[in-house]
């Protein structure tokens, strides 16, 4: 038989004489148990999606490398870490402001770094920065205080309608809604208003109402008069007397057919609200009505 009569059968190119003559052979039954054999065989089902994953799950194990770390610079590296953190919390409380106020009927003595002390009226609220105190004596001011200032460097008092600054004195400062004044008690004080600078010599006050600066008289006490349990007032409006009833007493106030623009000069009690309440409307010609947490103050012929 010729070699390429296996070739040309399992193509189909045999001719007849040549098919013939190869299935005469001792070699066809054998070839032919093959091909049968191999037509009875079923290829299994091939997805492309799942190969092409396996081969790259199989890429990333081999590519993935473990490394053994040494126990002692797992230690180091946890160490450094605490450290870092302990460092940037000690940095981060040292660099907030410290916050001290009072509420409603309530009166508080404070402190300073540098023994500057600081009394804060009913209603108020004082910020400043404890670590950088020796070197910049400024305080955020919301309300009233009472300041004797340690002799220093220039210590300033900020508000929202102005500024205050002192080298070494007593002086007061109200920072209420529309309402701006600051007494100088000792020393020199230097005020900022709307851009203008005001010295107060001791025995002198500042005061604006509504944006408007208006005269006050000299004190003639040495400390402002809250700081002894009283309110004192000399003509000003009814309004802020009522506004500071309302906070040393922590009683609502409510008007009916009253002017409370009208100027109101005298002083009330800040730890007896019955006494404080006749103070205020017996020189005010007005009527009042004390009814549990909440005052009426109205006009004598509107009940």
């Amino acid at each position: 038989m010729q070699e390429n009569y296996l070739a040309k059968w399992l193509n189909n190119e045999l001719s007849e004489a040549e098919l013939a003559e190869f299935k005469n052979s001792d070699e066809y039954a054998a070839y032919q148990r093959i091909v049968d054999a191999s037509n009875a065989l079923k290829s299994p089902d091939f997805n492309a999606d799942e190969a092409l994953e396996a081969i790259k799950n199989k890429r990333s194990l081999t590519d993935t490398k473990v490394i053994q770390l040494n126990p002692f610079k797992k230690f180091l590296r946890v160490a450094a870490a605490i450290v870092i953190l302990l460092t940037g919390t000690y940095f981060y409380v040292n660099s907030l402001d410290a916050t001290v106020s009072t509420q409603y009927a309530e009166n508080k003595e404070i402190v300073l770094p540098d023994n500057s002390e600081v009394v804060l009226n009913a209603d108020s609220k004082v910020t400043y920065n404890k670590k950088n105190w020796d070197t910049n004596r400024n305080i955020a001011l919301e309300g009233e205080a009472f300041f004797k200032v340690a002799k220093g460097k220039r210590f300033t008092v900020a508000t929202d309608a102005g500024e205050v600054a002192v080298l070494g004195t007593q002086f007061n400062v109200e920072n209420r809604k529309d309402f701006f004044e600051v007494t100088c008690f000792e020393g020199l004080v230097s005020v900022s208003f709307n851009g203008k600078e005001t010295k107060l010599p001791a025995g002198s006050s500042f005061v604006a109402i509504d944006g408007k600066i208006i005269s006050e008289e000299a004190p003639v006490a040495k400390t402002p008069s809250w700081i002894n349990a009283e309110s004192s007032f000399k003509s000003i409006p009814l309004k802020y007397v009522l506004d500071e009833f309302q906070r040393q007493h922590n009683i609502i106030v409510e008007t009916k057919n009253i002017d409370t623009n009208l100027l109101y000069t005298g002083s009330f009690s800040n730890t007896d609200a019955n006494l404080a309440l006749q103070s205020i409307s017996t020189p005010s010609r007005i009527k009042f009505k004390l009814e549990g947490n909440k005052v009426l103050f109205y006009a004598e012929n509107s009940q």
